[in-house]
């Protein structure tokens, strides 16, 4: 029987390479993400609509995540794996410089929208028969360490290693797997810009290779197939030569 994945954040970047690469190995996907077209441009490009939802859903919203989990379940009956991946990049700023509309956007995404959507997942896996299943956090190498001028998107990503860690201790009486991937310039709308030149540490503008968004989605359905004894708590994969390591 194939295994059923909810991806959120679908309609672009990692979650829109992920998506597909699921299918292609088999799994029936709800894709859920703000705009419908994007979603559907998923599906159709994907060739597998009949292993496949779409679920317009705002992460943020409690209602709306129980929503995409509710489609999901009355569609194909359970929900293996979510892929936690919708998220938000605030324009840079320095501390004194960063709008509390900003912060307060960026936490209700990053860190409320996945730990809404992981509440969820707790509650459908916790119930369902077999019982169990997976949840793969997207925590971005800011996870691990900061850029200049990201206090709000490092401060959220930071945290999601905390839950991350939280619920994997916790999932573990209800079969439960838990993990993240850190993820570092993949060649997606959010990093485009990498490539044409972004501030270091020591104040110089430097460009930063960017590896293809297809090998973080091989990761990422690599960790959703591992048995339920097997937990990889922590993956990081990057782009070779970025100035991660020793960064910050």
């Amino acid at each position: 029987m194939s295994l059923v994945a909810i991806v959120t954040g679908g309609g672009s970047g990692v979650g829109k390479a992920t998506a597909p690469a699921m299918l292609r190995d088999g799994f029936q996907v709800a894709v859920a993400g703000r705009r419908a077209h994007l979603l559907d441009e998923v599906i159709s490009a994907s060739g597998s609509a009949d292993r496949t939802l779409a679920v317009v859903t705002d992460v943020s919203d409690p209602e709306s995540v129980k929503h995409l989990f509710d489609r999901t379940v009355a569609r194909f009956g359970r929900v293996d794996v979510l892929f936690n991946n919708a998220g938000v990049f605030p324009a840079p700023a320095a501390p004194d410089e960063v709008a509390l509309e900003a912060w307060e956007r960026s936490v209700a995404v990053n860190l409320t929208g996945m730990f809404l959507c992981l509440r969820e997942a707790f509650r459908r896996m916790k119930d369902q028969q077999p019982r169990g299943g997976r949840i793969i956090n997207n925590g971005s190498t800011a996870a691990q360490k900061p850029r200049p001028r990201s206090i709000t998107y490092t401060a959220t990503k930071h945290a999601v290693t905390g839950m991350t860690k939280a619920a994997a201790l916790d999932g573990r009486a209800f079969d439960i797997a838990c993990g993240q991937i850190d993820i570092g310039n993949a060649r997606t709308e959010m990093a485009a810009g990498f490539a044409a030149g972004v501030l270091q540490a020591n104040g110089e503008v430097a460009v930063e290779p960017l590896m293809d968004v297809k090998h973080v989605a091989e990761c990422v359905v690599a960790m959703a197939k591992l048995p339920p004894s097997v937990n990889v708590l922590f993956q990081t994969v990057v782009a070779s030569g970025m100035p991660f390591v020793g960064r910050g």
